[in-house]
């Protein structure tokens, strides 16, 4: 695991140069790749948010497409199309911007539904159909989506069957004080980075080999029925509607997976669930009063966090034999 921490740790000073500070959220948004999962960064304007996800795909050797999403944009606008060639006559298909390995959709909720549904197919099973054609993408693949959870005015909230396709959903936050004064010594200096300026430190191969390395990660059974318990408190629970899904104990499962090999370590621990519970289940939650989501989310399932009891040591050792 000494090869993805290293990894990690070469994305991480890569991004520095541009981002200051929220190491957390790196933290966050590293997990999600190694997982080969996508990220939905939410927070209000002005906080870094699309400067973050360019800076990522900055630091790796991979085509980077990034999307305006507009009322107007239409799903042909993101997928491609076929169109007529007169030189020879015949039909040929252009291949639109989906077809890159790092997707960044710049506010996804001002697009409609319409457009919307067509990241589902390729989030979930890295193809895109089109006129009755079916072709993969290359691996790996990634869409980095942003939106301002202030402003609805012409915003299309996402649903729950598009959110659940992002394995991470995370806040940036304001930077603090220190960070902030940093921010404007950058800003002043001549020599300030832009995200296309930074070095690219690792190549499709490198992060396929991670993916493949994460998922050697050992997760002793007593922790997987950790997770199962906590999913089944989420469905029980009398403020939910909907709890967690299957698919959503698998991503938690990758992800701290990916966690546990960023530290690198080949074992998962209690605290490697504790600390990704909130990033990969706040969005997949449905509660009966769905005005009230968000913080409320946070809230519920920190309380099923500290209501289920973790395996004792010698359980989990006996979990790894």
């Amino acid at each position: 695991m000494e090869i993805v921490r290293q990894l990690g740790q070469k994305l991480k000073q890569n991004i520095a140069n541009v981002i200051v500070g929220k190491e957390r959220e790196v933290d966050l948004l590293l997990t999600a790749l190694l997982a080969s999962g996508h990220v939905l960064l939410e927070d209000v304007p002005g906080t870094g948010k699309t400067l973050l996800a360019k800076s990522l795909a900055a630091s790796l050797s991979l085509s980077f497409q990034r999307i305006q999403f507009t009322p107007d944009l239409l799903p042909s606008d993101l997928t491609g199309i076929h169109y007529f060639n007169q030189k020879d006559g015949e039909f040929h298909f252009r291949p639109g911007p989906l077809f890159s390995r790092i997707v960044l959709a710049d506010e996804i909720n001002r697009a409609t539904p319409r457009t919307q549904s067509s990241l589902l197919e390729c989030m979930e099973e890295r193809q895109i159909s089109i006129e009755g054609r079916t072709m993969p993408l290359e691996s790996p693949f990634m869409v980095l989506a942003t939106q301002n959870p202030v402003d609805n005015q012409g915003t299309f909230p996402l649903p729950e069957a598009q959110m659940d396709r992002f394995l991470i959903r995370m806040k940036l936050g304001y930077p603090s004080a220190a960070e902030g004064v940093e921010i404007l010594r950058r800003t002043a200096a001549a020599g300030s980075l832009k995200p296309e300026e930074t070095t690219r430190t690792a190549t499709a191969e490198e992060v396929l080999e991670a993916q493949r390395l994460c998922g050697q990660v050992r997760v002793a059974d007593d922790l997987m029925g950790y997770i199962v318990a906590l999913a089944e408190a989420t469905r029980s629970h009398d403020e939910t509607a909907l709890g967690i899904s299957p698919r959503g104990t698998q991503a938690l499962l990758r992800a701290v997976q990916a966690y546990a090999a960023l530290q690198g370590r080949d074992y998962v621990l209690p605290d490697d669930i504790k600390q990704l519970l909130l990033p990969v289940w706040s969005h997949r939650l449905v509660l009966r009063k769905r005005h009230e989501a968000g913080s409320q989310a946070e809230r519920i399932l920190t309380g099923i966090l500290n209501s289920i009891p973790v395996p004792s040591e010698k359980e989990l050792e006996s979990g790894v034999k």
